[in-house]
């Protein structure tokens, strides 16, 4: 995502979330990242607005994070990678009948995502952070059974979005992705803690889980829009023209 190049889009709504922390399941460490599922066969958890046409129902979300602090984001925003990134997969049960249904079609999935930054310990985290020791090893699964997501979204309204795809296979472009452009901090330890999982099942020589991110991809033709309008393109405009180049986003 290039700031300057996102166009604001005035017709974009609020995102609105309402998560039900009782349709929380189960985490489980998958061999690539650790999820944590939602009963998703009723409208309980959702997510309307924004871009959205219609309402998306909650499946799981899960982090991408790197080895070292330089790096873990799937996304960059003018070209910085943050230590990780949640993504709070929806669908949309409105069209489709099933998930597995959606993830193959353009309007299926909605993704919300979230950059966590170095910074204050994050007390909702450090609920999930808890359980992680019990997952360390690949296809462990604990009940995790009321949680409520909204916790690790920040308060501030604004997203960019575009049409784009899963970064996981099967890879389909079927995914309306809603960046925040605030991140949320997290502490040291919390982020020590997702490297301590491992890739590997019990029994087998250990491999950490770290760096378990899609290399960035270029965006091809996609426009990115933002909610919200860049405060550094106002400024630009209001100086006068020979003063431009000195203004730095």
């Amino acid at each position: 995502i290039q700031w300057r190049d996102s166009v604001y889009d005035p017709f974009l709504k609020p995102l609105k979330i309402s998560y039900d922390p009782t349709t929380c399941l189960h985490i489980w460490n998958n061999g690539y990242s650790f999820l944590v599922e939602f009963d998703d066969s009723a409208d309980r958890s959702i997510i309307v607005g924004g871009p959205l046409e219609n309402q998306y129902r909650l499946k799981q979300f899960h982090f991408h994070w790197g080895a070292i602090n330089e790096w873990g984001s799937e996304h960059t925003v003018d070209s910085k990678f943050y230590p990780a990134e949640l993504h709070l997969v929806h669908w949309n049960a409105v069209v489709y009948p099933t998930f597995e249904e959606a993830v193959m079609e353009g309007n299926g999935l909605a993704v919300i995502g979230v950059f966590l930054k170095l910074g204050a310990h994050h007390e909702g985290l450090q609920m999930l952070v808890d359980a992680l020791p019990a997952i360390k090893h690949k296809d462990a699964v604990i009940e995790f059974d009321v949680f409520d997501p909204s916790c690790l979204i920040p308060s501030c309204p604004d997203y960019w979005t575009y049409a784009g795809s899963l970064t996981t296979p099967p890879l389909t472009e079927s995914v309306t992705w809603i960046i925040k452009k605030q991140p949320i901090e997290v502490d040291e330890n919390q982020l020590e803690a997702f490297r301590m999982l491992l890739f590997t099942s019990d029994g087998e020589e250990e491999k950490r889980m770290v760096d378990n991110f899609r290399p960035l991809q270029p965006l091809m033709n996609r426009t990115v829009r933002s909610s919200f309008q860049s405060r550094h393109l106002l400024n630009a405009e209001l100086q006068p023209k020979d003063h431009a180049e000195q203004i730095r986003p």
